[in-house]
């Protein structure tokens, strides 16, 4: 029996609180599954999983098995990633998620520049929902996510803020006017974004600071923020977007900002990496090198949607 591989299988068992979705974590049969876990119980001769048709319950047993077992995949991991030479030098595969407009805007061009400065580092640059993923188990180095997050096991590193801002192009305000409360946005063709379909209500502060949502006449729904930037862009009606995505256009004069006073608070921007005891040096040069950047990146969205 390989010990390390059967301890590996039974910590999926247990992470995904069942040997059907440890199968599919792992991408192994479930027969196999079930046969590397039975076979550490028997090396063992301890039960670690409670079965039955229902569930899979870890015993007292188990969890304290569970603990440890971690413990030593983690200091295995960590001697073979030093023996690699991963946390001596910056080198290898550097796996990083942005959301698409954010990544294409303001990741990449820090990309390149990064690639020219450490020429023995690939990066792996993935457009994703903005949405925070299990980076270890997706094999994702870092992430930029945009909004709170309180998850304990991330580390989190703030490079600025970003505004929910509503935008139109000057024609269609001179066409239709400039609504001056969000109640009278309902008054207006709008253009709203849903990666579901379903409309939802736009966020707003009063002045006394308190939320406010309002539904939308939709007009228009798109799942793609980018076709909403450019229907708005073209004249098509109101739409609601990170200060970020509009940037440019608001820059040229070809989208202007509404309902300023009513904005909600900026959310945030971080770079998200997993809590180890020693960050691989490809992640801690690219934090050192792209936070700079990136937050003098995003002063200038601040600046230009002042």
């Amino acid at each position: 029996m390989d010990r390390l591989d059967a301890m590996r299988v039974f910590i999926a068992v247990v992470d995904a609180q069942g040997f059907s979705a440890a199968s599919r974590t792992l991408c192994k049969p479930l027969p196999t599954v079930c046969r590397k876990v039975s076979e550490l119980e028997s090396e063992l001769g301890v039960q670690l999983l409670a079965r039955s048709t229902r569930k899979v319950t870890v015993t007292e047993t188990g969890s304290r098995y569970y603990e440890d077992v971690r413990k030593i995949l983690e200091d295995v991991d960590t001697a073979d990633q030093r023996a690699s030479g991963e946390y001596q030098r910056a080198t290898g595969l550097l796996s990083i998620t942005a959301p698409s407009m954010f990544g294409q805007f303001h990741v990449l061009p820090i990309v390149n520049d990064f690639m020219r400065l450490h020429p023995e580092i690939e990066v792996r640059l993935l457009s994703t929902r903005n949405q925070l993923l299990d980076l270890p188990e997706d094999h994702i180095d870092l992430a930029i996510r945009i909004g709170k997050i309180s998850v304990s096991s991330m580390n989190l590193m703030e490079a600025g803020t970003v505004r929910n801002v509503v935008c139109a192009s000057p024609s269609y305000i001179r066409e239709n006017g400039r609504p001056l409360i969000p109640s009278e946005a309902k008054g207006h063709q709008c253009i709203t974004f849903s990666r579901t379909g379903s409309q939802y209500p736009w966020a707003f502060k009063t002045a006394s600071g308190k939320s406010q949502e309002v539904l939308v006449n939709s007009r228009l729904l798109l799942n793609s923020a980018e076709g909403v930037v450019d229907s708005a862009h073209q004249g098509c009606g109101l739409a609601q977007l990170y200060s970020y995505q509009v940037a440019r256009h608001v820059a040229s004069g070809d989208l202007e900002l509404v309902l300023r006073d009513f904005e909600i608070d900026p959310a945030p921007v971080n770079l998200v990496y997993p809590k180890t005891r020693r960050v691989p040096q490809k992640v801690q040069a690219f934090l050192d090198f792209a936070m700079p950047a990136l937050r003098e990146s995003l002063a200038s969205v601040a600046r230009i949607c002042a």
